[in-house]
């Protein structure tokens, strides 16, 4: 008889409060599953710059994210779950689908650094729930009281 595949979870993180509520809600369903977490890190370098062509550091770009990666994997360094992870260069939205190609579970927070802070769903977070090739399950650190 074989053995059952572990629930695999993959996680975007991007060091924002959103995408930490996310890690976290993804190392409980992971403990209470038996399962693992697949951390995801992504950066994308715009395509921007003056009229000379000088646009930002693209190496600032990298290392935020490596440094996000990093941080989230020490925060779930403890929490009882097997824990891998990558920082991957690329639009985030198409990171992830990647990474969660075979997961049981895709966890986003409801928006990352980018964009309009007003928004509910960021764009990310918006492209994931209508293309990954698993369930999603959106993370929101905002939400008001409730409503009646």
């Amino acid at each position: 008889m074989a053995a059952a595949a572990t629930f695999r979870i993959v996680v975007g993180v991007d060091g924002s409060d959103s995408s930490l509520a996310a890690l976290d809600w993804a190392l409980e369903e992971a403990r209470l599953r038996s399962g693992q977490v697949h951390l995801v890190s992504a950066w994308h370098y715009p395509v921007i710059g003056d009229a000379a062509g000088r646009g930002p550091d693209r190496d600032a770009f990298g290392e935020h994210a490596r440094q996000a990666h990093t941080d989230a994997l020490r925060h779930a360094a403890g929490a009882g779950v097997d824990v891998t992870g990558e920082v991957t260069e690329g639009h985030p939205a198409d990171v992830l689908l990647r990474a969660a190609a075979g997961a049981d579970l895709l966890v986003v927070g409801s928006r990352g650094h980018g964009g309009f802070t007003g928004m509910l769903l960021g764009s990310v977070s918006n492209h994931a729930v209508h293309h990954a090739p698993c369930p999603v399950l959106v993370v929101r650190t905002d939400a008001g009281p409730a409503q009646g």
